[in-house]
Parts: structure tokens; sequence; C-alpha cells
């Protein structure tokens, strides 16, 4: 793990933004999380990752969305995090150091690199690449019915161990669920045991053995 950690600093440039001086806490803090995904995995560091910017909170962005009579209307977004599909990872610092107590994990680093693993492929879907093309099939029929399960519960406003936000998008869904699997993995296995198994396959991790 230390030697994966110090090969990732290496290779990546970490860019502190908004006033945010770069230290070594910041890059062993974030570099330790990503590595933690890659861990008992085959990889090459994240190869399509050049640059993590780190802000020293959340920061603002411009969004456009469709209005009513398709008028575009614009506005700007609070966020604590980004995976870019051109190179870059964007993290907010205190999200990282001060995590909400909420029983759906959130865990902006883990989040934002499950995203960099889904975008390997070239697509954003829920479906990284995995070892074996026979494992596509489960991959698809486990977490596409847990996905659905997921939508059903934040519609209908249920409690969940999972973050509801996984509720947006099949990508979404992947990211949280793979921080609750490292970061709630006890009552991830309870609650959703193929949903763990088949975590537990793709990252080759056991995070609540018995």
């Amino acid at each position: 793990m230390q030697d994966n950690i110090k090969i990732f600093i290496a290779e990546k440039n970490f860019e502190g933004c908004g006033g945010l001086a770069m230290t070594d806490e910041i890059r062993v803090t974030i570099a330790a999380y990503a590595c933690i995904l890659l861990l008992n995995r085959r990889h090459d560091f994240y190869p399509r990752l050049q640059s993590i910017l780190v802000y020293p909170d959340s920061y603002s962005v411009p969004t456009t969305r469709l209005g009513p009579g398709q008028m575009l209307i614009e506005g700007q977004e609070e966020r604590a995090g980004e995976s870019w599909h051109t190179g870059a990872v964007v993290l907010s610092w205190s999200h990282i150091q001060h995590r909400p107590g909420d029983p759906a994990a959130h865990n902006v680093v883990l989040h934002e690199f499950a995203h960099q693993l889904d975008q390997e492929d070239g697509s954003v879907n829920g479906a990284p690449l995995l070892p074996k093309s026979s494992m596509y099939a489960t991959w698809a029929r486990i977490l596409g019915r847990e996905y659905e399960a997921l939508r059903m519960d934040a519609d209908a406003d249920r409690p969940t161990v999972l973050n509801k936000y996984g509720a947006t998008a099949p990508a979404e869904f992947f990211a949280v669920v793979t921080e609750c699997f490292f970061e709630n993995p006890r009552q991830l296995r309870d609650r959703h045991p193929e949903l763990y198994e088949e975590l537990k396959r793709y990252y080759r991790q056991d995070p609540a053995p018995d």
C-alpha cells in the first residue's frame, strides 16, 4: 500500500485551488483513499488521470438546465467533488477532513475515484472494466436490480444504508455503493448481501470479514 501511495503521488499532479496551499498531508490523504480501490487489483494507477485539483471547501460551478418552454436557465451549484473524463479529479479538502456523520456513507475521494474506474473504458455507465467478460452479465443483473430498488426507496422516502444520491444515475450508483462498501461494509453486507459479494469480487477485498 505504501509503495502504491508513493507511485501515485509521483505520477499525478496535485494543485491547490481557491487559495489552498498544497501540503504533503493533502497529497498522502487523497492518495491513500485512491489506492484503497486499487489494493488487490491489477491496475495502472488510474491511467486517464493526470491532475487532482483541491479546493479548501466546496466550490461553485456554473450550470445550465432546461426550464419551461425549453428555455435554458443558467445558475451556480456548490460541489464537493467532480471526476472529469479529460484527466482530472476535483475535491474539497474540508469535505475530506470533516465528513458528515450520515449512516449513508459519504467519502468524496472514494466516490470520485470510483468514477475514474468507471471511466477507464471511455463510458460512464456504472460498469467499470471487469477482469473477465463473463462477469458483466452478473454485474448488470445485480447492480441493475439494486439500482432500481434504490430508486424506489428514494421515491418513497424510505430509509436505506445507501446514499440516495445513488438513485440519480447508474454511474452515481456505482460510486455510492463503492463508498458504502468501504465505509459501512457490515451494514451493506447485512442488507444487500449479493451486492456486497459482487463488489467483493471486483475489488478483491472483504472489508467486513466474519
